[in-house]
């Protein structure tokens, strides 16, 4: 798989002992985070729920993370400018795979919650959400325009 342009994936340390366990979800020192995130949010999606097509027009880069349940991330490029025009990218993240993924805001992004069990996502995106003036465009997910089966899960 060519990794779309921009798109980054992090590796999140499971510090575990006989409690529980932590994980470190933002560090201003790693690379991942330029620009910085402005703000965070957690969503619950039920299993089977796929909440996708959305992309943003105003520079902002979300940074995905799954603490609990299993999703698959789609992505799709079709930035005129892009070496990476055209392609999709999947990735599964989940509670027993945890990373955090960098989405170029300006790509078609969404999610699919897998498993019998509600996912929760949290985004870290980079620009403070306006309620007024959203920067959002929306597609619905089983559009053609994007060349995605939200049922078919990648090589992991």
């Amino acid at each position: 798989m060519t990794r779309i342009h921009d798109v980054e994936v992090r590796d999140l340390q499971v510090n575990a002992d006989e409690r529980g366990h932590l994980v470190e979800l933002f560090r201003e020192d790693w690379e991942l985070f330029d620009p910085k995130p402005a703000m965070s949010y957690y969503s619950m999606t039920y299993p089977g729920i796929t909440r996708a097509w959305h992309r943003h027009n105003r520079g902002q880069i979300d940074y995905f993370t799954c603490p609990k349940g299993r999703i698959k991330i789609g992505i799709y490029d079709d930035r005129e400018d892009s070496p990476t025009q055209d392609e999709v990218n999947t990735l599964v993240i989940s509670e027993h795979n945890q990373q955090v993924v960098r989405i170029p805001g300006e790509c078609w992004h969404g999610f699919k919650a897998l498993g019998d069990k509600p996912a929760f996502l949290v985004n870290m995106p980079t620009n403070i959400y306006n309620y007024e003036d959203p920067d959002e465009e929306r597609l619905p997910y089983d559009t053609e325009k994007i060349p995605l089966d939200w049922d078919e899960l990648p090589d992991e």
